[in-house]
């Protein structure tokens, strides 16, 4: 019997990839930048970004997006040179918080309307392998 490995995730929650249009505004290391958000989750955020900063900087981080305000403190934990960096949340305003979980909702939603689609209407390549 073939069994897989299973490596367990450190997340508490999932990472949601993120369409384009979706920005935040950052300060870390008393330099500021506004950045589209590669994918988030409910514990952090993955910036693309050319701008590396060092682990452990501290950040805020400010959501542009159409759910409201969401402010958020957070924590470099990884740097991609040349592709980005993960911050993790350490705070969230009280009041942004209810924005960031329609956020998250919204996100959600047209992630699962692309898989959706997906199976409606495969790409070609699929198509043939079906025939």
């Amino acid at each position: 019997m073939l069994e897989h490995a299973v490596c367990p995730s450190r997340r508490l929650s999932s990472r949601i990839k993120t369409p384009p249009g979706i920005w935040v505004y950052w300060l870390c290391d008393e330099r500021a930048d506004l950045s589209p958000v590669q994918n988030v989750s409910l514990g952090g955020v993955f910036l693309d970004t050319p701008k590396a900063r060092p682990i452990d900087s501290r950040a805020e981080i400010h959501f542009c997006v159409q759910e409201g305000q969401i402010r958020t403190e957070g924590i470099v934990r990884h740097v991609a040179p040349g592709r980005g960096l993960g911050l993790k949340f350490t705070a969230i305003k009280e009041p942004d918080r209810p924005n960031l979980i329609r956020l998250m909702d919204r996100l959600r939603s047209l992630s699962q309307e692309a898989v959706s689609r997906s199976a409606l209407f495969p790409t070609p390549s699929a198509r043939l392998a079906w025939s």
